[in-house]
């Protein structure tokens, strides 16, 4: 009789122990899924994190670029994102064509060869980054003769880019001109040289 008892005890501590590797096994399987799910998840995240990281790298560059901007490219700016005519509301570059460069005349909207070329070039780079932007041309003068009619004549050499820039392929409905007139001077207008400076025209390329 203790030889059936103690084969029965035998019996029953050898099943308890593979119930218990068993159970180790199932425990561990378990463990090992959740921790590749977990790892799976802190993946996630850390590709979240480094996208959020690039994005805010963006925004921080953009920043920076309109930080270092002229007051009237920030103005443009504001300008054309209350008027919703910006895909990203951003500012990319300006570009300036001032007497000393492409000799704006006094008293002329005419544009010079140096100017059309200044112009071909901004039409081509344009075009060949193929980006949907959006041109405000900003007209300016000096301060020879009355205010009311430096702000026609800024007037008219910004048309004259607008219209030269359709010209070259650039939409018109990409493009806005303005006149700031002679309120927004680069340079003092007493010397010579301050007043070339002056006569300008701002192309402000936006997003």
């Amino acid at each position: 009789m203790k030889r059936i008892n103690l084969a029965v005890t035998v019996v029953m501590l050898t099943a308890m122990a593979g119930w218990g590797c068993a159970t180790k096994k199932y425990v561990a399987g378990e463990v090992g899924g959740v921790n590749t799910r977990v790892d799976g998840v802190q993946s996630q995240v850390e590709d979240a994190q480094t996208k959020i990281k690039v994005h805010e790298g963006r925004i921080s560059k953009n920043e920076q670029d309109t930080a270092a901007a002229s007051k009237t490219a920030k103005e443009a700016l504001d300008r054309a994102v209350a008027a919703g005519r910006l895909a990203e509301g951003k500012l990319l570059y300006e570009t300036v064509l001032s007497d000393d460069k492409v000799k704006f005349g006094f008293d002329k909207a005419v544009l010079s060869d140096e100017a059309k070329a200044a112009l071909d070039a901004f039409a081509t780079q344009l075009k060949t980054e193929n980006r949907n932007v959006y041109v405000e041309v900003q007209g300016h003068t000096d301060n020879v003769g009355g205010e009311l009619y430096n702000e026609k004549l800024g007037k008219q050499r910004a048309e004259a880019v607008e219209e030269y820039l359709a010209k070259q392929g650039i939409p018109l409905f990409r493009i806005e001109s303005i006149s700031y007139g002679e309120s927004e001077p680069v340079a003092d207008n007493k010397t010579r040289e301050g007043r070339g400076q002056n006569r300008r025209v701002v192309l402000v390329v936006l997003q």
